[in-house]
């Protein structure tokens, strides 16, 4: 008779309650929700991406901004939990190195890194205790990543997420890959990536703890994950619709309000698709329709602003800032699943109770 999920251990570090709070940018994912999250025993993560962003310093210093914006937020969620609390940074941003520095000087406890292969992490965060755990979306980047991160640094991810194609924002997968996507394809990415970490964990003698993400809504599904081998879930859209997101009413209304046709598959200005609430924005690139924008700084090294049809940094800050028809929504697959707003600890709770009943069905 399993009584509770058992924690996951980064280390010399323990998150508690086994249960991720994905980086959501931009300003999205901030000190009060990362925080309320590690209240809860869970680990709760800082997006990193745009957090200097509508600001007069942005325009004079992305990168100056960018870090100060990121420096505030963990030193503040550091003065409201004494819990688990890490960043996120997206490996196509321009000044990555740079926010990669302030997570370890300020002491964060893990960066969490995708949206690109983080290869040359380790060497930014060397000497810092932050427990390193990069995104990879197939075994094959796995093996790449534990293998030149062994050679070049002798050393292994603290742990290893692994996220499908019902994920929210940018995903590491081909358009075409999502617009259909098989319903039990991240538990085919979860298999393969534990095969290969498996072999590295007995070849070396390391521990390697997995982390499944993307689609992942309630407890039966997180429940499905741990009896593949996982040790965590990674859990980022349901936590939008909490009181302590920090985001506008009407962000949160829109996941309230939408509906399964409304999630759609966008072609980001990033160069990687993403999925998103379907907004009067995306409407307009759809028919072809170019946003004009001026850009005083290249936050994405990815991006070429004298023929993306729009700017997605604007574009997702305006979500926050409470302009839903001229932004791009990020959601996971399952958002039109949502009905109420809640708090972190009602949701933690209900996913920590429902994954411990699944796990004890015959």
């Amino acid at each position: 008779m399993i009584n509770e999920l058992k924690p996951l251990i980064l280390g010399d570090l323990e998150v508690k309650i086994p249960i991720i709070q994905g980086g959501m940018g931009v300003a999205i994912s901030r000190a009060p929700l990362a925080s309320a999250v590690a209240n809860c025993g869970g680990a709760g993560t800082i997006a990193s991406v745009g957090l200097g962003y509508g600001t007069k310093e942005n325009d004079i210093d992305f990168v100056k901004a960018s870090r100060v914006g990121l420096q505030n937020e963990i030193r503040k969620a550091k003065k409201m939990t004494d819990g688990v609390v890490g960043a996120n940074i997206l490996v196509a941003v321009t000044n990555y190195e740079d926010l990669a520095h302030v997570v370890a000087e300020e002491k964060a406890d893990f960066l969490v890194s995708g949206a690109g292969l983080p290869i040359k992490l380790p060497a930014y965060l060397e000497g810092s205790s932050v427990k390193i755990i990069p995104i990879v979306s197939s075994g094959r980047a796995t093996e790449l990543i534990l293998k030149t991160w062994k050679k070049r640094y002798n050393i292994f991810p603290d742990a290893i997420v692994v996220e499908g194609p019902l994920a929210g924002g940018h995903l590491g997968f081909h358009f075409d890959e999502l617009i259909s996507p098989k319903d039990n394809l991240l538990e085919e990415l979860v298999s393969d990536v534990i095969k290969v970490v498996r072999e590295y964990e007995k070849s070396y003698k390391a521990t390697i703890p997995i982390i499944a993400a993307g689609g992942i809504f309630d407890g039966k599904d997180a429940a499905r994950f741990f009896k593949l081998g996982v040790n965590a879930v990674q859990i980022a859209t349901r936590f939008v619709t909490t009181y302590e997101c920090a985001v506008p009413d009407g962000f949160k209304q829109c996941y309230l309000d939408a509906k399964k046709e409304d999630v759609v598959i966008i072609k980001s200005p990033v160069g990687m698709p993403g999925r998103s609430i379907k907004t009067e924005l995306i409407k307009r690139v759809v028919e072809g329709k170019r946003e004009p924008f001026k850009c005083t700084y290249r936050c994405l090294k990815t991006c070429n602003p004298a023929t993306a049809p729009y700017c997605i940094a604007r574009a997702l800050f305006n979500a926050v800032s409470g302009n839903i028809d001229d932004s791009v929504v990020f959601a996971g697959s399952n958002v039109y699943r949502i009905n109420k707003i809640v708090s972190v600890k009602e949701l933690m709770d209900e996913i920590v109770e429902d994954a411990v009943a699944a796990l004890n069905k015959p």
